[in-house]
């Protein structure tokens, strides 16, 4: 999230993943060991960094994403995808399950969050359910109660304009911070959601 309260730019679109400006906000994760290892690429930094998305992976058992977030994804994904794990996308449109390498199955839900959130429980076992946006995404699962935990990566910059990801969001949502992690680069902000 940018520090205006942004996590996508202006006029995002397949061709224009997170809008203009957008994809500053995500220039931290690029160069981490564990992310650019996902994406099939050598290298990378080893920092507090790569700790919090080496954790993000281990953790997550599958993972929702909202129509529009897969679209945009679709145009550049790398094969294999980074997930390694069920991805369940919400969408109107029927379409059969994608299968990619490396243990990713995207599958379509076209019955709404508490489909994809029993769905993907069952696919992730003991292990969490991680909501991967976008935003209009994130807030029906806040609305309905649904989420646990938000973590936000908040990037020092300003977007001006864009997607914010709490418009619309009931005043009485409360947070309980329960970690905070500095880097040069970005500040993990992990809240436990105490209301809505």
């Amino acid at each position: 999230m940018s520090l205006d309260g942004f996590i996508a730019g202006p006029r995002s679109r397949p061709d224009n993943p997170l809008g203009d400006g957008g994809m500053r906000i995500h220039e931290w994760v690029f160069g981490v060991e564990s992310w650019r290892e996902r994406q099939s690429i050598g290298g990378g930094q080893t920092n507090q960094d790569d700790d919090i998305v080496q954790e993000n992976f281990s953790r997550a058992g599958a993972y929702i994403m909202g129509r529009q977030v897969f679209a945009e994804g679709e145009v550049g994904r790398p094969d294999p995808p980074p997930f390694r794990a069920p991805v369940f996308v919400l969408t109107h449109t029927s379409r059969d399950p994608w299968v990619r390498q490396g243990g990713t199955t995207f599958t379509f839900v076209t019955e709404g969050i508490d489909s994809a959130l029993a769905q993907a429980r069952q696919a992730a076992g003991d292990k969490d359910v991680q909501i991967s946006g976008g935003a209009d995404t994130v807030r029906q699962f806040i609305d309905a109660g649904l989420l646990d935990e938000l973590q936000i990566h908040l990037a020092p910059l300003v977007l001006g304009s864009g997607v914010r990801l709490f418009d619309g969001v009931s005043p009485g949502l409360g947070f309980e911070p329960t970690r905070v992690v500095d880097s040069p680069r970005v500040t993990h902000l992990t809240y436990q959601i105490t209301s809505s």
